[in-house]
């Protein structure tokens, strides 16, 4: 198994991850943990087994949409540390958005 770094925070923890291997061992140590069967998940989500299996697996390439509905059911919170300069990009992007529309 990957050595994770952990940061305590309250009840939470925070860990980096390098490889989608390393997000599917944290899926399905959050599943196992919360004893939900992988079926009984895919079919709550209304995804197949394959893709869980996948997911868990460390598969390349997923559905962002199917992940990011695993993550929300286990409740696990994905966060990115933005380099310097990337929120006031954001910011005015997004200004460029709202006055671009009609």
């Amino acid at each position: 198994m990957t050595n994770f770094t952990q940061t305590p925070r309250e009840a939470q923890m925070k860990i980096k991850l390098d490889t989608p291997g390393q997000l599917g061992q944290l899926v399905r140590a959050t599943r196992k943990h919360q004893a939900i069967r992988q079926d009984l998940l895919a079919d709550m989500l209304g995804i197949s087994e394959n893709f869980m299996g996948r997911l868990e697996n460390g598969a390349d390439t997923l559905q962002w949409g199917k992940l990011f509905s695993v993550l929300d059911a286990l409740g696990i919170q994905i966060s990115v540390d933005l380099p310097d300069g990337v929120a006031e990009t954001l910011a005015r992007h997004e200004q460029k958005s709202r006055t671009a529309k009609p």
